[in-house]
């Protein structure tokens, strides 16, 4: 039938429907609306329901596409349409013999995509017999995922990822072929090449079904499709209906298919059928994943015989189900963790709901959850942790799963069960008791559930502490104490907390009634939240896309917000919502919003009007109005006062009915005490006070004002009520006034500044914050002052928590060390360390005494009974790491960064020291509060160190060592080393010790062996912050960033812990109280939890607690009521407090030189209240004092102003100045946590103090190559794509190397390791920089002219070494990045290599980069956070300033960014020490999305447009296409790291550490840590060592005696051939675990000269020699002289002996073709052997027998000289020679080796040098026994060459010294171009080339013309005293 004639077949005419419809561009594919960026950087249609109209009923691909035109796709390798007589049509034969080599791609580019909307994929093809094929499907998500589903013959087994599926594909045979046959029984053997009878298959490829059950994706559409060799591919179609090939038109109509989804198969996709033949005995048709089947195949197969089961058309043809195959491992491990995860529960009759992001507390969501997908991602990380609100013990959830639990308002709570990470489902479950049906289907969890219940937080404030509001009722206070926002009842004490903020908190508003709650979240893009008050629920959650929104103001109705901020340009930004819906689940919209340039410090919306408000800030107050949609504004006249800074403002209250309501007064405040009075109606000002702290009436007039002589109050807050007026001011107090400031009428004086003020509705009350984070109110009517509230005003580093008498220390950065009541959770006592930082505290057991370390190394022990210092220990010089007493009080221990242990002595009060052991403790940890742990038997200690991969086990009470463990060994299959974080002790009966690691898991040893007993793994994402036990070893907690967990430790359920969050900030520490009903965990604040399990010995009943539960009083039982001292009633007005706040303080009794970790505070005086409990530790004011009081007596005196006046003013303290004892970088002098960071090898050689350079052109040697690349460096290589010019360093050297010729240029200009280079746009400057030499002050930069080679200026500024270095885009300026020591930036000018700006930074970076877009932009990267830099020019200065600082996104938690790149347009690229990558946005500063990009620290990164490559320490790098981050851009925080897509991976030789690249990323070159530089070509996806070199001290090199290559050998095991001529490594022979110390080429041969004589004979450090085979690259001979490590090898003259000498100083002569030693010679015994020398002799020479002469020289610096004939087994000692030296060598730090050599051209002469009387070399006759010549030497030599041919003799020194001598004359030239000891010479045989080794770097030289003759022993020879001989005196 035609196409598009009627009946049946009308339906699937044309191109699947649609008609003749001409041609259509895949880039934009008719309606789809347009193409947008996706993942890989091509381009995905936009989201469609359903396909387009086009793509009915089924689409013809390569029709629709036109295949045989190859525009649209794309073909490579061996690609050929065919005419298939059989098939009568064109078939396409793909074929090849590398299955990526040959491939049909459609579409064209990655840029592009197909676009095709349909359910089903039909494949007609047929593999080739005998071979392997590979296709590749790239399908979209719905949730822009790109997901690759790939299936071949070659897969052995099912493989999956997030993004990727591998199906292996079992190609089917004939019907009753003898390999159908036997695959019957056991198809799954049969994996592999097709058979050779295989058919053509239609293959229906199901993507719903595939996403849905693998990986829980919803299917979009189908994005590209790459057929690869081998296969006969007829056509592709796709479709949302069900065709079968089987079923002819007729009986499709006639069976009624249709109504069943089936359908037949359209004509042009159809086999052809011979008539009377049955379709299924000819073709095979597999559809995968077949729909009837419960059971998942793991491979694609074919396993039933269609849908219509083979056209049966009888019953019911879409019933019969495929056969059941054994599922492999991998599939069920994933299905059972997915079904698992979401498989619904029995619940019929029920309608889901899916909630689509976390409820906040106490929201309800009704109705039963449904199964929704969940990602392809761990267990963990599918949960959501639970809120720090809780309700109390709830039912069981299944699967453990997450929790958000409200304060307790009903018995409902909200429940949720896993999910996966984009989506959450939660119900209502019945109450504590009700049973759940879904518990007999729930799997083993960890109960109770929740197990932890939040129930008190210490702290205040966070982003600041200005925001505390009343209710209405007046009986509480709301406030924000970080991310969590906390309601506190001032009469009970009750805390209720309002979580879901992710950052801190960092403004509130409330409307009139309290009953709406607005709250504004810090940050880049600040989030509002509002609040349904009484129920605690979140109503809506809006992104203000406002930058750090610090103000907000309700409306009285709450039908308006307004909010203040800043933009992304940094100006002011006011924006006004309409809120009036919210409560009605409405959405919030913009009403209007301002830009300005103003400042705004406080805003507040009229009461009378929702559409005014009002605002003042800095030179400004302003009137502000919403009208027609706009937001205008009008100043008021200031006057004179229009330069005041401006706080704050309230309007007047108790507005009177007979007044407009416009006609009010409003106050604002000054900080320099001035309080304006504005008549609001008529915009004017009506009065100006001033407020002054000493004057009895603070009013004074604006005329006045000028006349007035000292400071005014600088007030922060005012408040107003219809009766008086409120003012917080800077100088701590809280004053009230009547409305007319004439007078005080009561005040109440804090430590600290006081930050806000608020009267309560009833204005009783005036609520106060300060500064210092403390929240109280005055009690205005009994004049009393009560404080809620004390806080922290920085992060809490650690506590510690005693029993006895229930007391809880904590220690902070805020320098203060706390100490509260653990019932009351009062603060006790407050102590002051000004100039240190508390970092560790714990308490005595059975007494009350406090020990504390601080981060200068002291610790101190003071008793809190008596408030008396006890001992100060100091011997300790870093921060302490480690502090703890052992359980029975004998003991204390401490640790410091330095890794010293001590254990004291604390048997009697004072403590002292009983031992010290030095570096015993991981140094490299970092800071850590509990390093230490006891066992609870205080028997034994056990902490990380000496390093962090070992666990040491001591005894306690003497610190012996008794156990050590190597965590690193554990796992033998870990890729990366694991090292040990925390460690803590089991109960003492189980006898463990548990280990947290940094590959996330915890190891559970033996205490005593150190066998691992168990191990749990995952545990977080990042290592454990803090690892705590419960006594009876049930539970287990651990904290790891803002995150802690609950585990049940033996681990015995299918979910076996409970997550838990509500800290802003990392959990530094967490611990049981101790008696285990409660849980501690500090951060940002103090957390307090009650811990809701049983103990194990009884059982009560839910909810059930005895009367010993009350440990915490204000449990929901006790009825006491918890009371602040401050709140007892007094009769009488208190008197002022004239001392300052407790502190400790130590005077300067200390010895010179040692400061006081604790300074007096300022003009402290005595004071005698009762009970202060002040004391002097000797009864004299001079010695140490210790100052505790405490703060149960008031911090705050509240007194009537009617007083007599302090002979002190208050503010006089207050303007002291502080003295800075340290520079700010000073404090960091610790590596950063990055490799990219640079470290300069450690050298123990100096530069010369004398140099004989050689005149010009005059130069005997001329440096021809350099063999290796500095690893060490970072950035050290640059590639200039357009010019060609290509640069690394060596060492000292810049090696500039042509590329097409292989020839080398050398620029000699450092004497230190470069560390790094720089090469400007245009190619013409080179920057290079090295460390400070010898005497210099700072490190030297070198600008090179990359035409000539010449370095044309050396700059100097950084005092150590230089990390990074980068040109601007003109090429104006060259930016310079100090290390973590330094920490400077540096700008120059490169046309004048001027210092344009220097700044010093407060933390280390790792790597600077300019903005491509602008010259004036610049961004560094370092510790967690990325810094945003601008140049501003004024005049002729250019300055470097910073503008913004970035910190990286909280999902990281803390992480070192450590490189970075900028991308196409506004893009910034960064990567982390944890193998992230963080995409920012440059114009909004900000970080919009990030992806894992690898496993560990990615230290290179590249962007060249739409291609970004990364390379990191796990040797990897990486291609990704990033073509979609402009349009991720817009989204902000919403772009989805799933539209990054990994192209291509290449695994090199080390860790990357430099990178260069083309324009199009298509090739490069890459350096890595193993010196090497490689070749990269993506395209054909290769790479190519270019250039290759030891990593490690090269031991031996030497000359083939052809000279046409040389070998070296290093301390890594290798022995490496290099050719001359090309300086490519040849070959390569690599002995593990072994080092090569020296090594021998086999002499050329008497007889013919052939390839296979060429032989290397190498020793090695464990006693063995092995023969190398040069021609067959092979070893051939491993023999073991030796006992000990070989220190010298020499061939005989003729090859066939080797001469060893080994440590011991034994020499052994072997034969190399038996492989036996011959002889052992013990002459030298028992000092090594550092030369052996062969050459020839006279037969009868020297009157000896023999052709041959060696010698053997030994440290000991003697020389023994023998003549041997080996194949007479003759061996004589010659002559024994010993060389005096001085007794006692003064400032040499290892003596100089003993070298000795033959003289060639003096024969019967050696020539000695070593460490002797003299610095000198030594001629020594054999014939005359004496020294005949000395030749003086500017210091002892390392190393010794003699030139064969030419009177040369290369001599090098520690001194990093080359000198070449011209014997007999000795002139002397030195050479430089090593950066340490030049330790190797050695001259070729015809002594045309020398090779010398410094470290890892081999240099060739080359003699420059042939050397004229000289005459021998000239006059110039000495004759000098004879050496030492054998049982001959010192001379």
């Amino acid at each position: 039938m035609a196409a598009g004639s009627g009946g049946a077949g009308a339906a699937f005419s044309g191109h699947g429907g649609q008609g003749t419809s001409g041609y259509r561009d895949i880039s934009g594919v008719p309606g789809t609306g347009g193409n947008r960026r996706r993942p890989g950087g091509g381009t995905v249609p936009l989201p469609i329901p359903v396909p387009a109209a086009w793509q009915h009923p089924y689409v013809n691909v390569f029709k629709h596409f036109r295949v045989e035109e190859w525009k649209r796709s794309a073909r490579q390798g061996d690609v050929a349409a065919l005419k298939d007589t059989r098939l009568k049509g064109t078939v396409y034969q793909i074929r090849g013999t590398v299955l990526t080599g040959s491939y049909l791609q459609l579409p064209r580019t990655a840029t592009q995509s197909l676009g095709l909307a349909g359910r089903y994929l039909y494949l007609l093809f047929k593999p080739m017999p005998c071979k392997h094929f590979v296709i590749h499907l790239d399908v979209a998500t719905e949730e822009n995922q790109v997901v690759r589903i790939s299936f071949s013959n070659l897969f052995k087994e099912f493989k999956s990822t997030a993004t990727w599926l591998q199906f292996p594909y079992i190609c089917g045979a004939a019907k009753g072929s003898a390999y159908n046959c036997t695959s019957r029984a056991s198809r799954r053997d049969l994996v592999g090449a097709a058979p050779a009878d295989v058919r053509w298959t239609c293959l229906v490829l199901d993507f719903y079904s595939i996403l849905s059950l693998f990986l829980n994706r919803h299917y979009s559409h189908l994005k590209s499709i790459k057929l690869c060799c081998n296969l006969l591919v007829k056509n592709l179609c796709t479709s949302d209906l069900v065709f079968d090939p089987g079923v002819t038109f007729r009986e499709a109509r006639q069976a009624d298919l249709a109504c069943r989804g089936v359908a037949p198969m359209p004509r042009e996709m159809a086999f052809p059928v011979p008539k009377g033949e049955n379709w299924h005995d000819l073709y095979d048709y597999i559809r995968f994943p077949f729909e009837g089947s419960k059971l998942l195949y793991d491979s694609i197969q074919k396993s039933c015989v269609g849908p219509v089961a083979g056209g049966q058309l009888s019953g019911d043809p879409l019933c019969q189900l495929p056969q059941p195959v054994t599922l492999t491992k991998a599939v069920r491990d994933r299905l059972s963790l997915i079904h698992h995860i979401t498989s619904p529960k029995a619940m019929p009759r029920r309608c889901p709901v899916i909630t689509k992001s976390i409820p906040e507390v106490n929201l309800t969501a009704p109705g039963l959850p449904r199964a929704v997908p969940a990602a392809d991602r761990e267990l963990e990380k599918n949960q959501r942790p639970h809120s720090v609100g809780d309700t109390g013990q709830s039912p069981a959830v299944s699967d453990g799963g997450i929790h958000v639990y409200g304060h307790h308002r009903s018995k409902q709570t909200i429940r949720a069960v896993h999910t996966s990470s984009e989506e959450g489902m939660y119900k209502k479950g019945p109450g504590p008791g009700v049973p759940s049906s879904r518990k007999a289907s729930a799997c083993k969890r960890l109960l109770p559930d929740p197990i932890l219940k939040l129930r008190m937080i210490i702290g205040f404030g966070g982003c600041s502490t200005r925001w505390a509001l009343w209710t209405q009722n007046n009986a509480a206070v709301v406030y924000p104490c970080h991310a969590v926002i906390v309601t506190l009842q001032i009469q009970t004490r009750e805390q209720r907390f309002f979580t879901g903020h992710t950052d801190k908190v960092s403004a509130l508003a409330f409307n009139g009634n309290s009953t709406l709650l607005a709250s504004a979240q810090a940050g880049p893009l600040s989030v509002v939240r509002f609040w349904d008050f009484p129920t605690g629920s979140c109503l809506s959650v809006l992104k203000t896309h406002i930058h750090s929104l610090l103000s907000l103001s309700f409306s009285r109705s709450g039908a308006v917000l307004c909010g203040v901020g800043k933009d992304g340009h940094g100006k002011t930004m006011v924006v006004v919502w309409n809120t009036a819906q919210v409560t009605r689940g409405g959405e919030v919209v913009v009403l209007a919003k301002a830009h300005m340039d103003v400042d705004i410090q406080a805003l507040k919306i009229a009461s009378f009007d929702d559409t005014r408000m009002v605002s003042c800030g800095r030179d400004n107050v302003r009137l502000w109005r919403v009208r027609s949609g706009a937001l205008r504004s009008c100043p008021i006249n200031l006057g004179e006062y229009h330069s005041l800074e401006f706080t704050d403002l309230a309007f007047e209250e108790g507005h009177t009915a007979e007044r407009e309501p416009e006609d009010r007064t409003l106050f604002v405040c000054s900080k320099s005490g001035h309080v304006l009075e504005v008549d609001y109606k008529n915009v004017r000002m009506k009065s100006v006070r001033w407020l002054l702290p000493t004057q009895p009436w603070g009013c004074q007039r604006q005329d006045k004002a000028s006349s007035s002589t000292g400071p005014g109050i600088a007030i922060n807050s005012i408040s107003i009520s219809s009766t008086f007026c409120a003012t917080g001011s800077e100088d701590g107090y809280l004053r009230l006034w009547p409305l007319d400031f004439s007078a005080v009428v009561l005040e109440a004086e804090h430590k600290a500044p006081v930050s806000s003020v608020c009267i309560s509705p009833d204005s009783h009350k005036v609520l106060c914050t300060t500064a210092a984070g403390n929240l109280g109110y005055l009690d205005i009517q009994c004049r009393d002052y009560n404080t809620l509230m004390r806080s922290h005003k920085d992060s809490v580093l650690a506590f510690s928590v005693e029993g006895v008498w229930k007391q809880m220390a904590t220690v902070s950065r805020d320098n203060t060390i706390r100490v509260w009541d653990l019932v009351s959770m009062q603060q006790l006592y407050d102590f002051t360390a000004t100039d240190e930082t508390p970092c560790a505290v714990a308490f005595h057991p059975t007494q009350q005494i406090l020990a504390c370390g601080f981060d200068s190394g002291m610790v101190w022990t003071f008793s809190l009974a008596t408030s008396d210092l006890l001992v100060e220990h100091k011997q300790h010089h870093t921060a302490i790491t480690g502090l703890t007493f052992s359980p029975d009080g004998n003991f204390m221990f401490s640790s410091c960064l330095q890794g010293t242990l001590v254990l004291y002595s604390c048997m009697v009060q004072k403590s002292h020291v009983l031992r010290v052991l030095g570096n015993v403790v991981a140094g490299d940890a970092g800071n850590s509060p509990d390093a230490l742990v006891v066992s609870g038997d205080s028997r034994l200690l056990a902490f990380v160190g000496p390093s962090k991969y070992i666990v040491t086990v001591r005894e306690a009470c003497s610190l012996d060592e008794l156990l050590r463990v190597d965590i690193s060994m554990l796992d033998l299959n870990s890729t990366a080393l694991d090292s040990a974080v925390k460690v803590c002790f089991a109960p003492v009966p189980r006898g463990e010790l548990l280990v947290s690691t940094s590959s996330d898991k915890i190891l559970a040893l033996d205490a005593k062996t150190g066998r691992l007993v168990r191990e749990v793994s995952p545990v977080h994402k990042l290592s454990c912050s803090s690892l705590a036990l419960s006594k009876d070893g049930r539970y287990l907690l651990t904290a790891n960033d803002k995150v802690i967990k609950v585990w049940d430790y033996q681990m015995r359920f299918e979910i076996n812990f409970q997550v838990y969050i509500g800290h802003s900030e990392p959990v530094h520490q967490v611990a049981f109280t101790p008696d285990q009903r409660h849980v501690i965990s500090v951060g940002d604040a103090i957390f307090l939890w009650d811990f809701l399990a049983l103990p194990a010995e009884r059982s009560p009943p839910a909810g059930a607690h005895s009367s010993e539960s009350a440990l915490l009083l204000g449990a929901e039982g006790s009825s006491e009521k918890l009371k602040d001292a401050s709140e007892t009633p007094q009769q009488i007005v208190p008197l002022p407090l004239l001392s300052s706040p407790p502190c400790l303080d130590v005077s300067s009794v200390h010895q010179a030189g040692c400061q006081s970790i604790f300074s007096k505070s300022d003009k402290e005086e005595e004071a005698g209240l009762p009970g202060s409990g002040r004391m002097v530790a000797n009864g004299d004011e001079g010695a140490s004092v210790l100052v505790a009081e405490s703060v149960r007596n008031e911090e705050l005196v509240v007194r009537p102003k009617v007083r007599q006046e302090s002979s002190k003013s208050s503010g006089e303290s207050a303007n002291e100045p502080r003295k800075e004892t340290q520079s700010p970088k000073s404090q960091c002098s610790i590596r950063p946590d990055s490799y990219r960071h640079f470290t300069p090898r450690f050298k123990a050689s100096v530069l010369p103090q004398i140099f004989l350079p050689p005149p010009a052109g005059s130069e005997f040697l001329k440096l021809k190559a350099v063999i290796g690349y500095n690893g060490n460096g970072r950035g050290n290589m640059v590639w200039n794509p357009d010019t060609g010019f290509f640069a690394y360093t060596c060492g000292c050297v810049i090696v500039v190397d042509d590329l097409h010729s292989g020839s080398q240029n050398h620029w000699l200009g450092h004497a230190e390791e470069i560390s790094t280079l720089a090469v400007s746009h245009d190619a013409q400057v080179l920057a290079s920089v090295s460390g400070k030499k010898n005497g210099d002050s700072c490190c030297q930069i070198c600008m090179w002219n990359v035409q000539d080679g010449v370095c044309t200026a050396s700059l100097f500024h950084h005092k150590t070494q230089v990390q990074a270095m980068a040109f601007s885009r003109d090429d104006r300026f060259l930016v310079t990045l100090g290390d973590y020591s330094d920490q400077t930036i540096a700008l120059w000018n490169t046309y004048t290599y001027e210092l344009m700006s220097s700044t010093c930074i407060s933390e280390p970076v790792h790597d600077v980069a300019f903005s491509p877009l602008s010259h004036r932009e610049l961004a560094c990267v370092g510790k967690g956070a990325v810094m945003f830099w601008l140049l501003e020019q004024q005049g002729a200065d250019v300055n470097l300033k910073q503008v913004h600082r970035a910190p990286a996104p909280d999902v990281l938690g803390p992480v070192e960014l450590t490189s970075l790149c900028y991308g196409a347009d506004t893009l910034l690229y960064s990567g982390t020490n944890s193998g992230q990558i963080c995409v920012w946005d440059t114009e909004t500063n900000c970080c919009f999305m990030t992806w894992e990009a690898d496993e560990s620290e990615i230290g290179v990164l590249v962007c060249r447009r739409n291609r970004l490559v990364s390379g990191s320490n796990t040797k990897r790098i990486r291609l990704w296409a990033v073509a979609a981050m402009q349009e991720l851009r817009l989204k902000g925080p919403d772009a989805r790291s799933s539209s990054v897509l990994l192209e291509y991976e290449i695994t090199l030789d080390g860790a990357i550490v430099s990178a260069a690249f083309d324009d199009s990323l298509e090739m490069g070159i890459v350096g890595t840590t193993a010196g090497t530089l490689w070749y990269i070509n993506w395209t054909e996806s290769t790479s190519i060592r270019l250039i290759s070199g030891h990593k490690n001290k090269v031991t031996e090199v030497c000359f083939s005696p052809d000279e046409t290559h040389c070998v070296t050998c290093g301390e890594d095991g290798s022995v490496r051939i290099w050719s001359l001529g090309s300086m490519e490594l040849v070959v390569q022979f690599q002995v593990l675990k072994q080092s090569c110390q020296c090594l021998a080429w086999k002499p050329r041969p008497i007889v013919a000269w052939g390839a296979e004589s060429q032989h290397v004979a190498a020793g090695y450090s464990d006693g063995t020699i092995r023969v190398f085979s040069i021609s067959r690259t092979e070893m051939e001979l491993k023999m073991h002289p030796h006992a000990v490590a070989l220190t010298a090898i020499a061939y005989s003259t003729d090859g066939e002996m080797i001469l060893s000498g080994g440590k011991d100083g034994l020499i052994a002569v072997s034969s190399p073709r038996t492989g036996m030693t011959i002889r052992i010679l013990a002459d030298h015994k028992g000092s090594p052997i550092t030369v052996l020398q062969c050459t020839r002799k006279q037969y009868h020479d020297f009157g000896v027998d023999g052709g041959e002469l060696w010698l053997a020289t030994s440290s000991d610096r003697r020389v023994s000289v023998w003549a041997s004939d080996w194949l007479k087994d003759k061996c004589e000692l010659l002559d024994w020679l010993s060389f005096p030296a001085p007794a006692s060598p003064e400032g040499l730090g290892s003596l100089p080796p003993s070298l000795a050599a033959f003289c060639p051209w003096e024969h019967g002469t050696l020539i000695y040098i070593g460490f002797g009387m003299q610095k000198e070399a030594l001629f020594y006759s054999l014939r005359k026994k004496q020294v005949v010549e000395k030749i003086s030497l500017p210091y002892f030599a390392t190393s010794l060459s003699l030139s064969p041919a030419a009177r040369f003799m290369a001599v090098g020194f520690g001194e990093r010294l080359l000198r070449l001598l011209r014997c007999p004359t000795s002139d002397a030239q030195d050479y430089a171009g090593h950066d340490d000891t030049v330790h190797l010479c050695r001259f070729s045989p015809s002594g045309r080339r020398l090779l010398t080794a410094s470290h890892s770097t081999v240099l060739v030289w080359e003699l420059a013309g042939p050397p004229g003759p000289v005459p021998l022993l000239q006059h110039r020879r000495q004759a000098g005293a004879r050496p030492q001989l054998l049982g001959e005196a010192p001379v």
